[in-house]
């Protein structure tokens, strides 16, 4: 999958099924890989992986899924 850039693109986040890790229930990686001046970090470390349940990362695409959704209903408001 292709990196998804944040911020001024010094964010990048990638997921995936990390296929290593099948026999664990929380085997979907969230890698989060920053490239920016020390002073302007929001992660102590240039790269961290966050692994999810199933359960969770359903949950994370819900309350991104609700955020678009409104988001998108309030720029139609205006």
């Amino acid at each position: 999958m292709k990196p998804i850039l944040l911020l001024d693109e010094s964010l990048q986040v990638e997921i995936f099924f990390e296929s290593d890790d099948c026999g664990y229930e929380d085997n979907i990686c969230l890698k989060i890989i920053e490239s920016c001046p020390e002073d302007e970090k929001v992660f102590l470390h240039d790269e961290s992986h966050l692994y999810l349940t199933i359960e969770q990362a359903q949950a994370l695409v819900s309350a991104l899924d609700q955020a678009i959704k409104l988001s998108s209903f309030a720029g139609k408001q205006k």
